[in-house]
């Protein structure tokens, strides 16, 4: 794999992780909220005679973990847990509670847009500017037994919850892996908010635990633990897409279809972005094709030659732009059939053009370097498949790399167009074509060519 780790790095350290001022800011509306809750609590007690009082709070969450990376739009979700004595609630319920601390939060939080947010599992509430407090409530009782606290968290129902045990979790995996950890799971979150387009990817909280499972800990480097470990979660993902919580028994973080589908986002996502590095791995990858590489996996204007100036003369340690806006138009064949591979087929490829008469593509890279020149037709044929019929032939072109999406011509769509196919040459980028049979409602076999298109 190609070494870039020495510019990855730079990445790393300027573009995703949050300064150490804008921490400490988020710690400051923390306590903030905190303070304005116990002070609306008071007039509350005052106003409905009752005595509620907050016994413990601590920060959860991408916040105390360290994991929060830069974000151009201060969407930063800060994660407060509030802890009453169970004895002090008395009978009142998970929902009722979470209304009582929503109450009490509302006269103190005139200033803001929006009111406090009763959620599922939450309080929430928003700032203008982007930033969102989410109040988890818990109860507790003390074991006498066991001298210690029990907490339960306030969601659809009361449950039993680890108060801090996802992030001593955490700190604990993080510091065995000597911190590369934190590092993965804050490129990981870098990738998943780099399109606005892309909706419904996993929370910080599925992408820590996987990320957890399946860490390639023998690397050194950064990109390289951070590719290999990516690679090992899209293989984890194509076999399950369920994550359990590495505390509380192993509760399901994914019990909503929802859940899954946010699961299965961010594999075919991941899946589809991680062949822009497929040049990495050639022996004469050069460093421009490196960075092209790593620019159409992140999105980020870092990774953009042409504003290199711009990085260079810039004094902000906080700087994401969004690079480009694209249609998201690919589609995935798992998820229009199921894919039960049980037959073989073959395709054939032939490539023209400039005066070249049709040759197999495995000819043409032969003959000039290892791309294709630009408007050169080629010619998709599926010639041979042992699946007896009847069945239907469906394709899929796909256009890979950061020229593809500030083209917005991404493609990717699958549909049905007979045995043969005709597509042109037109820009830089290690593009695809993919075949499918279709039986019985099943996709029984695929193929695909790759069709890497060189630069004018």
């Amino acid at each position: 794999m190609y070494d870039l780790s020495a510019k990855f790095n730079t990445f790393y350290t300027s573009k995703v992780v949050l300064s150490q001022d804008e921490q400490n800011k988020l710690h400051q509306k923390a306590n903030l909220n905190i303070q304005r809750l116990k002070d609306g609590l008071k007039e509350y007690n005052k106003d409905n005679d009752t005595n509620y009082v907050i016994q413990e709070t601590c920060v959860q969450g991408s916040v105390a973990m360290s994991t929060v990376v830069q974000n151009d739009d201060n969407d930063y979700d800060i994660d407060v847990a509030i802890v009453f004595d169970k004895e002090d609630l008395g009978d009142k319920g998970a929902l009722a509670t979470r209304n009582m601390v929503a109450a009490a939060l509302k006269d103190k939080t005139k200033q803001f847009n929006t009111a406090p947010k009763v959620k599922t599992s939450c309080v929430r509430v928003s700032y203008a500017e982007g930033y969102h407090i989410d109040f988890a409530i818990y109860r507790r009782t003390y074991n006498e037994s066991l001298e210690c606290w029990e907490y339960e968290h306030s969601g659809s129902e009361w449950t039993k919850r680890d108060l801090r045990g996802l992030t001593d979790w955490f700190k604990e995996k993080n510091d065995l892996s000597d911190g590369k950890l934190r590092k993965v799971v804050r490129l990981s979150k870098m990738f998943c908010k780099s399109r606005e387009i892309w909706k419904n990817m996993p929370s910080g909280l599925l992408q820590t635990v996987v990320c957890n499972e399946e860490l390639q800990n023998v690397y050194t480097r950064i990109d390289e633990l951070f590719y290999y470990t990516m690679e090992a979660i899209i293989k984890r993902l194509d076999v399950y897409t369920s994550v359990s919580a590495p505390v509380d028994d192993g509760r399901d973080l994914t019990p909503r279809k929802i859940d899954k589908k946010k699961m299965t986002n961010w594999k075919n996502r991941l899946k589809s972005k991680i062949e822009d590095l497929d040049v990495l791995f050639k022996d004469d990858c050069t460093e421009d094709e490196a960075i092209q590489a790593w620019y159409g996996f992140f999105n980020h204007v870092y990774w953009d030659q042409n504003t290199s100036s711009l990085e260079s003369t810039s004094n902000s340690n906080y700087y994401v732009v969004k690079v480009r806006s694209f249609a998201e138009t690919e589609q995935f064949i798992e998820d229009l059939y199921t894919y039960c591979p049980q037959y073989k087929c073959r395709i054939s490829c032939q490539v023209s053009g400039n005066g070249f008469r049709p040759k197999p593509i495995a000819q043409f890279m032969t003959m000039l370097s290892r791309y294709l020149p630009h408007n050169f037709e080629i010619r998709c044929e599926m010639e041979y498949t042992d699946c007896p019929p009847p069945y239907k032939i469906m394709w899929k072109v796909k256009n890979v790399g950061p020229e593809a999406e500030r083209r917005n011509m991404l493609r990717g769509q699958i549909f049905e167009k007979g045995d043969r196919i005709i597509e042109h040459s037109n820009f830089y980028g290690n593009h695809y074509i993919e075949c499918y049979i279709i039986k019985d409602e099943l996709c029984v076999a695929k193929q695909r060519v790759d069709i890497p298109i060189g630069r004018r």
